[in-house]
């Protein structure tokens, strides 16, 4: 299986431009760019599942180029209802260089980024309609079907040129770094077109262009800000822990699509994980397999590792306290990101003003009754006496853990 055709199998092609693109692909050399605007401090994994194919392609052999848009990022792009918020130059630059710094310890600095304002920002209104208008039939631009729609209502000059500074994206790329081929999302198949017929117009040569289907979630939407799933890479913003639990639940009927597209394994792995899942699907093999593969890639092995005791100890039926014992500061400090926790600051506390505290009762009368109820546990007792105490020697590697019911925790910590 060449590359092209494991792209293939993977589901990553839905468009090409030219025939001859598959000898391109296989020829593992070839200058590309994949392009986004910087309209947040950090990408997403909607973001992600893209810049997991320029990944494919890099470590095949081919050069990446990342285009970040701060020319772009200062009109947006037509949205079907109305116009985006404008956003300050001093935002865009700052969310370019934190794009920046992501993708280049995402690709360990095998990946150049660039920003379209370094070469559009000189560029006069005089030199724009000579150099680009001149090649566009403003007919043809109306046919756009996102354009045509917001005529109705209305779309201001600057949308509509939106797509001409993309293309003058990809016309100053060829022509400065032999970028020869474009990787986009499908949804950007007219404007890629446009863009290679009109570099074909201007130069005289073939540019090349291959699309991605879109990745949905579970539910069939669009992952990011506007649909309300953004996961984001940055793991400040979103937990590995909370990618570790978006990755365990991932319906069955999506998993095989994202093992394809969201890892590295090879076909014949991800066939085997298949079977295994299939065999015994309630022990969640290939969401397993998914979220170690995901989260290794994007945050190194560790953070994987920590994901995963946090979700040993919080979801599946282990000896928490022997995890726990082994756990790291940094490892004990994500557990209690993800539970809450309050601290033991004295050497003897009532069990039960530790449980007010922390918020898993609202107060000792509620407190009282949930004991009695038997559904409160410290170190994975039940606790029965109502004056229990809790003392420091009673941490475990300076953590205790205080549970409601089956999967409420909080943590004790010293």
């Amino acid at each position: 299986m060449n590359l092209f055709e494991e792209l293939q199998w993977r589901g990553l092609i839905k468009d090409t431009a030219w025939d001859d693109l598959e000898k391109i692909i296989n020829g593992c050399n070839a200058t590309f760019y994949r392009g986004t605007d910087p309209t947040a401090d950090s990408l997403h994994i909607g973001h992600y599942s893209s810049l997991i194919t320029v990944k494919r392609l890099a470590k095949a052999g081919h050069h990446p180029i990342l285009l970040v848009g701060g020319a772009t990022g200062l009109i947006w792009d037509p949205r079907p209802t109305a116009e985006r918020e404008i956003i300050t130059y001093e935002t865009l630059q700052k969310n370019f260089e934190w794009i920046k710094k992501q993708v280049t310890d995402l690709f360990e600095g095998n990946v150049e980024v660039v920003n379209n304002y370094d070469w559009t920002k000189d560029m006069t209104i005089l030199e724009f309609l000579r150099d680009i208008w001149k090649y566009i039939n403003v007919s043809y631009m109306l046919n756009k079907d996102i354009i045509s729609r917001r005529l109705e209502t209305g779309i201001t000059f600057a949308e509509f040129t939106y797509t001409l500074l993309q293309w003058y994206d990809f016309l100053h790329l060829y022509e400065t770094k032999n970028c020869i081929m474009q990787v986009e999302w499908s949804d950007q198949w007219w404007n890629i077109t446009t863009w290679i017929e009109l570099i074909n117009k201007k130069l005289g040569k073939n540019a090349y262009a291959f699309t991605m289907p879109l990745i949905l979630d579970n539910a069939g939407n669009k992952f990011g800000k506007s649909a309300g799933n953004a996961y984001w890479i940055d793991k400040n913003k979103t937990s590995s822990y909370e990618l570790y639990q978006y990755l365990i639940n991932t319906d069955d009927n999506k998993v095989e699509e994202y093992l394809k597209v969201f890892t590295f394994l090879s076909p014949e792995e991800i066939m085997d994980v298949l079977r295994q899942h299939q065999q015994a699907p309630e022990q969640r093999i290939a969401q397993k397999t998914l979220a170690k593969e995901f989260i290794t890639d994007l945050h190194w092995q560790a953070e994987f590792e920590k994901a995963n005791k946090i979700a040993e100890i919080l979801f599946w039926d282990t000896d928490k306290l022997a995890i726990i014992s082994k756990m790291s500061e940094d490892e004990k400090a994500a557990l209690a990101r993800e539970t809450g926790s309050v601290k033991l600051t004295w050497d003897e506390v009532r069990l039960m003003d530790l449980i007010v505290e922390s918020g898993l009762a609202s107060s000792n009368w509620e407190t009282k009754k949930m004991i009695q109820a038997g559904s409160i546990y410290f170190n994975e007792e039940k606790v029965e006496d109502i004056q229990k105490t809790v003392k420091s020697d009673d941490l475990v590697n300076g953590v205790a853990l205080l549970r409601k019911w089956k999967k409420s925790y909080k943590l004790i910590l010293r």
